[in-house]
């Protein structure tokens, strides 16, 4: 691990202008992925930036009758906060499906959405990769591809977004809320994160002098038909290969709304709304949900030893509408 500086900052403008005014410094709340990074190497921050101060550890309800989720928040504390697992239980139920309970008592909820892919040649300095060192080529492209995207890529990167809680809060749209040097913006969570394209190295729309806020969530949280379904080598602390968040809205039997956010298959969250709105005047059958399932993984491309996930996304897709569907019949979801 190189040596570094450390500063703690007290206040939201304060920790504006120290990470203005040095390029190479981060900020550190938990440090669940941070620390790792560094480590390895991947990370050389000159200066830690101590953000674990900030007065952003609140959830307080929204004018419009959503709740707004404070950076600082751990995952362990939105995860079991009541009003969450009454209204947003989606949200819930995908943050305690990731990492252990050690790790989330740790992560804060700014540091979910800001981590980086686990790719292995990312982690691994010995290899090239695009995402390290842009210009520097893909070693994953024609190696180990498993747990790689399938939807998205480019020739670039083929890395995968590893959050759990993200997905949630793709099919929730939910707003992430920054500030920087110019001031206060919101950015809609399915523009936060961004595919690789030419650009790899840039994982998000938050611009490097800016620090997240908070997570704002809508009103409405589909606390009556939803599920989390995740497909995983093994069956806790481990990532997904493919994940689903699965929402609907339904009156009389037919679906009059539905959001599908897939996880482990691409360098963001993934939702394609032409395809959800498929769902829309449908019955809840399983040739409905197969149909869209076969248009929401339409052009994915596998390289390899991920073809398998391309079938099991479709599944996994199937499965989580139909536990959505029976939340609202007393089934377990």
């Amino acid at each position: 691990m190189n040596a570094f500086t450390y500063t703690r900052v007290d206040d939201v403008a304060s920790a504006v202008r120290s990470i203005a005014g040095d390029g190479a410094a981060r900020f550190i709340a938990g440090g669940t992925n941070l620390l790792d990074l560094m480590k390895e190497n991947v990370e050389r921050p000159s200066r830690l930036i101590d953000i674990t101060h900030l007065p952003l550890r609140a959830i307080e309800p929204t004018s419009d009758g959503g709740l707004r989720i404070g950076a600082l928040v751990t995952n362990t504390d939105v995860a079991y906060h009541p009003e969450i697992e009454r209204r947003y239980p989606l949200l819930s139920r995908a943050i305690l499906a990731g990492a252990s309970a050690q790790l989330r008592n740790m992560a804060s909820v700014g540091g979910n959405l800001m981590q980086r892919t686990r790719c292995a040649y990312f982690y691994d300095n010995a290899t090239p990769c695009n995402k390290r060192t842009p210009g520097a080529g893909c070693s994953a492209i024609g190696g180990f591809t498993r747990y790689h995207a399938i939807l998205g890529a480019s020739e670039h990167c083929i890395a995968v977004h590893p959050s759990d809680m993200c997905v949630a809060l793709a099919a929730l749209d939910a707003v992430v809320h920054v500030t920087g040097p110019g001031g206060e913006r919101a950015i809609a969570f399915e523009d936060f994160h961004r595919e690789p394209g030419n650009t790899p190295h840039i994982d998000t729309n938050k611009r490097s002098d800016e620090i997240i806020t908070a997570v704002e969530l809508p009103a409405r949280g589909f606390s009556e038909l939803y599920a989390y379904v995740k497909v995983r080598d093994r069956a806790s602390y481990a990532f997904a290969l493919v994940s689903v968040a699965a929402s609907l809205r339904m009156n009389a039997g037919t679906i009059e709304e539905g959001r599908v956010a897939l996880g482990g298959v691409a360098h963001k969250p993934w939702r394609n709304r032409t395809a959800e709105s498929a769902l829309a005047g449908q019955p809840a059958s399983r040739q409905i949900f197969e149909r869209v399932a076969d248009d929401l993984v339409r052009g994915a491309r596998d390289c390899g030893l991920n073809a398998f996930k391309i079938p099991l996304a479709k599944r996994a897709i199937v499965r989580s509408l139909e536990q959505a569907v029976a939340t609202n019949r007393g089934g377990r979801p």
